[in-house]
Formats: structure tokens, sequence, C-alpha cells
């Protein structure tokens, strides 16, 4: 069982988050439209784990100061480092590097292109 099965990370230009996230996780990702809502779908497998999204939402404004998200950054182009290493050209500041957090693995925080601060985890 899983506590959650779905997360929005809020964006305001769906062009820059779209670029932004699609060289930090050195996959293509493509904006949608669900409904009257932009979104950008992150990588995910049907019963396999968690699903999120970025998403264009006029009730949700990027922030920094709210809830936190890590990816998985073992499953992207050279794990933590390969993602945290992206960030600064794609228009994003690392908040957090590296980070080692004992027997869990390592964490990173970025701030990504739309003003939340996202975080990395790797065993």
């Amino acid at each position: 069982m899983n506590a959650i099965n779905w997360f929005d990370i809020p964006m305001t230009e769906s062009g820059r988050a779209r670029e932004f996230y699609s060289h930090v996780l050195g996959t293509e990702l493509a904006v949608v439209s669900f409904g009257e809502q932009d979104m950008i779908l992150l990588p995910y497998e049907q019963g396999k784990g968690v699903g999120g999204a970025i998403t264009k939402d006029p009730n949700r404004q990027p922030s920094g100061q709210g809830t936190l998200v890590y990816f998985a950054a073992q499953n992207f182009p050279g794990g933590l480092d390969g993602c945290v290493s992206r960030v600064a050209a794609a228009g994003g500041a690392v908040v957090v590097p590296r980070t080692n957090i004992g027997e869990h693995g390592f964490i990173a925080l970025v701030a990504d292109s739309e003003g939340n601060t996202i975080g990395f985890h790797e065993e």
C-alpha cells in the first residue's frame, strides 16, 4: 500500500516548466491538456508506485514553502548527481547540494524554474 498515489507540482509557464523538467530529468516530457488544465505528466507505470504531474492551475501557485516532493533520482540518467548537475542550465538553482542522510542514501534540494523547491533522493 502507498500512502500517496498522485501529486501535482504547480507551474505558471508550461513551456518553461517542460524545458526545466525535461532537461533535469534527462527525458523528453510533453505538455498535455486535461480539461482546462495544462499538465506535464511525469514518467509513471500504472500500479508501480506514485504518479504525478506539473500542472497549471489558477488555484495553485508555485512556492518554495509548500509540500516537498522527492524524485527517485536513480530512475533518471546519471542518478542524483546527473539530475543536480543539470539544474542550473535548465533555469533552476541548487538549494541543498548532495547530502548524505546515512543508511537512507543521499538527497539534494533544488528550486525549479517555476519557484518550487523539489527534492531528489537516491539510496
